[in-house]
């Protein structure tokens, strides 16, 4: 019979969370909510940001939880308790009061958890704190925070008792500040802002001389310098000045030096030439100016049977560079100069070229900012049921930063809701025990051995809830207990007092009229009874409340639980 109805609450439960869930699958809501891929039991809170998806959809996923509009954490689960908290504290410091623990029932259908349970409990304690414990004497006050002028604190401060049953005694604040009265501020003179900078006092840098500068004034005027009391001047120069290192060099006109005396003849047979030169160096034309005008070279006839060669002037200064930094793989800048064939017969070239390039010395290599990369392509689903983020990625390498460019701005990752429209499996939790059944004659079970010194046996079950949609079984524990019983259901033993049973808890947990009661313990005298029954010699149970007889009725006692927090 108790087979037979256990199996049909059984029938009755899957039946109900099937439309449970069919209801889930079908019933498609149109609220959106923030889904997040953990429930954490410990904490009742969401991890794993999915982002706004639909509620049914989010709850595909039985481990998912959502936030509700009141900005909790819902989870997606079947119905559960969570475990019971630690004990409150006492609600009084001194004497009798009531501390309380509470735990929470999370997942679909919380009705149906809430039935089985409840979500608090409170139970009588006493305060310990009634030796005038808190707060410690309050500390010296500290030195003000300035030293004139106003918006000067000062503070000080106390502890509160390191007794935790003593805490709440420590009312009010633990720092305690105080404006401080204190004589003027001197006001000290600051600068004013810099004035622009003033023109460069040349155009160009000259050779010799200096090179241009250019200045800028300032005030000690933001604030000045107060009188009484009095405040310091500003420190450093009002006048500010800088070298104008930008400005081109001035052009500087060639001038000839003087004539060399005239070299060897030119010819070693017939009539040639002595040649005089004289430099174009005093000075040497630079900076854009004048080369010397006239000839370098004179000749004077002399018996030389050969001609004057042809030669070359001295190399021209290096040009400016053609670019400022090195590019990362490419042309690197460059400079140039030049020289002059000279030919005292007025024909023929000289050997060479009357060019040449060079690399530009101590340049460094120009900044390479950074650009993204296009955005890979979203990646597979990362579930097969319920719903998932797909990724996509980019880089910062298009081209990537390189000597000191910047960086990209922006994310490197963007995220899609996918939904693959599938319920995840539910796997099994086992109920509570249930409780044990009668205690039956283990050959017979039509014979009746209440109040018979003969051994039988009884049983309790479990089941294993909700699992569905292929979900785990619950983890591999027995589904029945059996033990070995006397049946003493209302029959009559001596008995004798053995104090008082434990209080009870606190029923209501709120409330004045909170109570909490006990009675004396009528112990029943089992002697006719074996401890242990059958050939294992397993431990007996006595199963039921005898009709114990300690020779008068049992005291019970009630006292009310005082300070029991007000109900909400």
């Amino acid at each position: 019979m108790y087979r037979a109805h256990t199996d049909m609450e059984v029938f009755k439960g899957t039946l109900l969370l099937l439309l449970l869930l069919l209801l889930l699958l079908h019933l498609h809501s149109t609220d959106g909510v923030r889904c997040f891929s953990q429930f954490v039991v410990s904490t009742l809170s969401c991890e794993g940001d999915i982002g706004q998806v639909d509620k049914d959809d989010c709850c595909f996923n039985p481990k998912y939880g959502y936030e509700t509009e009141d900005g909790q954490c819902q989870s997606c689960g079947p119905p559960s308790w969570s475990s019971w908290s630690e004990w409150s504290q006492c609600t009084t410091l001194c004497g009798a009061g009531v501390r309380l623990r509470r735990r929470s029932c999370y997942g679909i259908g919380q009705s149906d958890c809430e039935k089985t349970g409840h979500k608090q409990e409170a139970e009588r304690c006493d305060g310990t704190c009634c030796d005038g414990e808190g707060w410690s004497l309050w500390s010296s006050w500290s030195a003000c925070s300035v030293t004139c002028g106003k918006g000067g604190v000062k503070s000080r401060n106390r502890k509160c008792t390191d007794r935790s049953e003593c805490k709440l005694a420590c009312s009010g604040a633990a720092e305690d500040t105080q404006d401080c009265v204190l004589p003027t501020c001197p006001v000290h003179g600051g600068w004013s802002a810099w004035s622009e900078w003033f023109e460069c006092s040349g155009s160009c840098i000259s050779l010799h001389g200096a090179t241009p500068i250019r200045e800028r004034l300032r005030s000690c005027s933001s604030p000045p310098p107060s009188v009484l009391p009095p405040g310091d001047d500003c420190p450093g120069d009002s006048l500010q000045t800088q070298q104008c290192t930008e400005l081109p060099h001035c052009a500087v006109d060639g001038g000839w030096g003087p004539w060399s005396d005239p070299g060897p003849c030119s010819v070693s047979c017939g009539e040639g030439l002595q040649l005089s030169h004289r430099s174009c160096d005093q000075p040497r034309p630079e900076y854009g100016g004048r080369h010397c005008s006239g000839p370098s070279t004179k000749s004077s006839v002399c018996d030389s049977p050969c001609p004057v060669p042809n030669f070359w002037t001295d190399w021209s200064h290096w040009s400016e560079c053609s670019g400022t930094c090195l590019p990362d793989g490419g042309t690197a800048p460059h400079r140039t100069r030049r020289r002059v064939c000279v030919s005292p017969s007025g024909s023929g070239t000289c050997e060479g070229s009357n060019h040449e390039r060079g690399p530009c010395p101590g340049l460094s290599y120009c900044q390479v900012h950074g650009s993204w990369g296009p955005w890979s392509s979203l990646s597979p689903c990362p579930v097969t049921c319920g719903v998932g983020l797909q990724v996509s990625r980019r880089f910062c390498d298009s081209p990537a930063p390189k000597h000191g460019g910047q960086g990209c701005d922006g994310d490197s990752t963007m995220s899609q809701v996918c939904n693959t429209q599938q319920h995840c499996p539910v796997n099994g939790v086992w109920s509570e025990w249930s409780s044990w059944g009668p205690c039956l004659e283990v050959f017979d079970p039509s014979y009746s051995i209440r109040c018979e010194p003969i051994g039988g046996s009884q049983s309790r079950e479990r089941r294993c809830l909700h699992r569905a949609l292929g979900g785990a079984p619950c983890p591999l524990q027995p589904l029945s207990e059996l033990r070995v019983c006397y049946d003493v259901q209302g029959c009559y033993v001596k008995g004798q007092w053995s104090g008082w049973e434990p209080w009870s808890q606190c029923i209501p947990p709120c409330g004045d009229k909170s109570i909490r009661s006990r009675k004396m313990r009528c112990q029943p005298n089992y002697e006719n009874y074996s401890p242990t029954i059958g050939l294992r010699e397993d431990k007996a149970t006595f199963f039921g409340e005898p009709r114990a007889d300690c020779g008068r009725p049992a005291t019970k006692e009630e006292e009310n639980c005082v300070n029991a927090p007000p109900c909400q």
